[in-house]
């Protein structure tokens, strides 16, 4: 069942079972986010990411999950600020299971629980707010070892 869809500036990469949608203004590092976690792939610190989608991602909800895929004309690519467009493995689409919000205003110390959920074309999902200036990998590493991804 089809809920509906959308293109939103994002970036999105399948880490395990599920892919971490990660959001933010331009310039918040969400690229950045998407090469260390491929980065930690490589280097056993992470089971395994790939790249879905880097600057735009569709967006669906179908069955009570939001799907993340790339649109055909960036397939592969990820651009890296000041150093410029890799091509790297990648895969269509995903199951999105985490949401990364950059430079995001809401972000505390210790977060409210409502900050840590949101709800994307009708599908709610765990959410890491990331204050600007905040290094989100660690983070985002602690999160994926803590618990696994909502189904």
């Amino acid at each position: 069942m089809h809920k509906g869809s959308s293109s939103e500036h994002a970036t999105a990469v399948l880490a395990g079972p599920r892919a971490i949608l990660i959001r933010g203004p331009s310039g918040a590092g969400k690229s950045k986010l998407a090469w260390d976690l491929l980065t930690a792939a490589r280097e056993g610190r992470l089971h395994f990411a790939r790249l879905v989608a880097d600057d735009r991602v569709a967006l669906s909800a179908v069955n009570g999950r939001l799907i993340a895929s790339v649109p055909k004309t960036i397939e592969g690519k990820i651009e890296l600020r000041g150093i410029g467009v890799h091509s790297v493995p990648f895969e269509r689409f995903a199951a999105v299971g985490l949401v990364v919000d950059l430079a995001a205003e809401d972000a505390e110390r210790v977060p409210a629980a409502e900050s840590l959920r949101c709800e994307i074309l009708g599908v709610r999902l765990p959410r890491i707010p990331v204050a600007k200036g905040d290094a989100p990998l660690p983070l985002v590493l602690e999160a994926l070892a803590r618990k696994p991804f909502a189904a």
